[in-house]
């Protein structure tokens, strides 16, 4: 049953759109003995006994093949996360729940370690909280990041981290030695550098203040880190674009990368109910430039496409983009990582003499 959409403050969304999976459908009526309940908004945490912790990947679209994600949900609250419509799958709801009812792999540190310990074993870069963001709210209490960090670590594997949380400097002390070895590149989603409109758009990241911070703390300390501006919303945030690329390479950023807006699934409802309530006079406006690099549609999942779009607004997106980080020297893309995976070296196995 979807909740009343009236904005709730520190919640991307008030709504539960239906859940693609579930059997039924209920619709809400008004059967005469209304009374005001507000809908419960605190957030929930269960674990899980996850079966498998790291999760391969096949899609010529990212770069890396397997990952690792310590929550599912996320309580950011970001309207445009891509996870969003796979809450689904655990007969949850794609909206609000998604930010409130959240999972947490309990025995990740457990099963990491059986995982890395296979015989056979052949490291690649692991990229640490792709799904949903492994350093949001409740890493505080339940540290399953620090504890697969501590693993990683302690077995010399190579690990990528994208975050737009600047709780990321309470896990330096690990950090630096990763860096030190060539294990470790952290991106920073940079989506605005507006106070106001992130407020709107992903309620509980960290600022763009405190995220330039981060980023800057960590690439003086040493640990490489580049800028992912992600989502470029038509008329929202890309005429940002120069300036978040400007600010992050102030910060330190080495790389940086971009993704055009994506709508799947249930996001697209969700995205489009997000519009008409905080710009409602731009709504229709955003929606046709979104179509227009989306095939005439909300959402084109095309491998190759999905990622950049395609049309005259994609095509210029590509350009600023191209032109600005040539002007203020990225020195390399957002793909190559530089990461050692020669060191990986089980405890208690023999290091290999060649």
């Amino acid at each position: 049953m979807s909740n009343p959409t009236k904005a709730v403050r520190g919640r991307g969304t008030a709504s539960n759109p239906h859940n693609r999976f579930a059997p039924h459908l209920s619709v809400a009526e008004d059967d005469g003995w209304h009374q005001e309940v507000p809908p419960t908004r605190a957030t929930e945490v269960r674990s899980e006994q996850a079966r498998t912790i790291i999760t391969r990947n096949q899609s010529p679209d990212v770069g890396f093949d397997r990952s690792v994600n310590p929550y599912r949900g996320c309580e950011h609250g970001c309207i445009y996360c891509f996870a969003r419509p796979s809450h689904a799958y655990w007969d949850m709801s794609p909206g609000i729940d998604f930010e409130t009812r959240l999972i947490a792999k309990s025995n990740l540190a457990d099963r990491l370690e059986v995982e890395l310990s296979k015989p056979g074993y052949v490291p690649q870069p692991i990229a640490l909280g792709i799904n949903t963001d492994a350093y949001q709210p409740i890493e505080r209490e339940q540290r399953l990041t620090r504890r697969a960090l501590e693993i990683l670590l302690r077995y010399r594997h190579p690990v990528h981290i994208i975050t737009k949380s600047s709780l990321i400097l309470r896990d330096l002390d690990l950090l630096v030695p990763l860096a030190q070895q060539r294990l470790v590149r952290i991106a920073f989603s940079l989506t605005t550098l507006d106070d106001e409109l992130k407020r709107v758009m992903e309620p509980r990241a960290a600022s763009p203040v405190a995220r330039l911070r981060a980023m800057r703390v960590l690439h003086e300390a040493g640990v490489p880190v580049d800028v992912l501006c992600a989502p470029m919303i038509p008329a929202i945030n890309d005429m940002e674009l120069e300036r978040m690329l400007e600010a992050a390479r102030g910060a330190g950023a080495e790389s940086a990368g971009y993704v055009l807006l994506r709508l799947p699934l249930e996001i697209a409802e969700l995205f489009e109910a997000w519009l008409a309530q905080h710009f409602p006079a731009r709504a229709e406006h955003v929606m046709s430039l979104i179509r227009q690099c989306r095939g005439g549609k909300a959402n084109d999942s095309r491998f190759g496409k999905r990622m950049r779009g395609e049309g005259h607004f994609a095509d210029l997106l590509a350009q600023r983009f191209s032109l600005a980080a040539r002007r203020l020297g990225f020195a390399r893309r957002f793909e190559d990582d530089g990461l050692d995976c020669s060191l990986f070296a089980p405890p208690g196995q023999q290091l290999s003499l060649i």
